[in-house]
């Protein structure tokens, strides 16, 4: 589907700051991280983007050009330009706000809550917290968006003792790692990493095709010689990936 760069009725392209080519990057950006623009969607030619912002070829050329190098659109010969998909990214040790991961990429990031709950630990939770039977616990469900696109459903348990106003917090407003960073501080992580097939509704909740596999990341930390948290992270196998440094003493 085709999308215009049009801007508002009655605002000036005079008004564009210098220099135009990347005032335009910057239309194009704007309207990927407010949903006007979305994976997929072609944008206009380059004739197109001359006429309407009053620019020369060569600058609509390098707006797109660069926007092509920065990951933002692919371009097509004979085609057209296309929004690409959030290029993959994500860290597999360093654990990282996965708000301020998203908006560092220019990107809009919110989050749906769709559970932040009490409960009490029955066999199976508390086996996952090494509680007992019976411990106070939070369960939340909540999904990730990066410029409107689902790319992480986080599904945690938490210890209610180490964090006593989770049930309390506002999880689209701040995440979960960043609350428990807080009140928690980290002092030992254990990942284990595996590829799924999710079920319907989980590719429902990630806006997944049918047969597309997903990535799991279980993530358990600990504070104050207590595990503190318990965390599934399921990702689509296309817009995630893990990575990481380090050196070899």
């Amino acid at each position: 589907m085709e999308r215009t760069l049009r801007k508002s009725r009655g605002e000036a392209y005079e008004s564009m700051p210098e220099p135009r080519y990347a005032a335009i990057k910057q239309h194009v950006l704007g309207a990927i991280q407010t949903g006007q623009l979305r994976p997929g969607d072609r944008l206009q030619s380059e004739a197109e983007i001359m006429r309407e912002f009053s620019v020369s070829r060569m600058t609509a050329n390098r707006a797109l050009r660069e926007l092509q190098n920065e990951g933002v659109i692919i371009r097509l010969p004979g085609v057209g330009s296309f929004v690409a998909d959030p290029a993959p990214q994500g860290h597999l040790i360093e654990i990282r706000n996965i708000a301020d991961e998203i908006r560092s990429r220019g990107h809009e990031y919110r989050a749906k809550v769709e559970l932040n709950t009490s409960e009490k630990a029955d066999r199976k939770t508390a086996a996952l917290m090494g509680a007992a039977v019976g411990t106070k616990i939070f369960h939340s469900i909540i999904v990730h968006y990066e410029a409107g696109l689902p790319i992480q459903v986080e599904d945690r348990y938490v210890l209610a003792a180490a964090a006593p106003d989770y049930d309390k917090t506002d999880f689209s407003e701040i995440t979960p790692n960043e609350y428990l960073m807080r009140v928690a501080p980290l002092e030992r992580v254990d990942h284990t990493v595996r590829a799924i097939m999710p079920d319907e509704g989980m590719r429902e909740r990630l806006e997944m095709k049918e047969g597309e596999p997903g990535l799991l990341l279980i993530r358990q930390t600990w504070s104050n010689s207590r595990l503190v948290s318990y965390a599934r992270l399921v990702h689509p196998a296309s817009r995630f990936e893990f990575s990481d440094t380090f050196t070899v003493a």
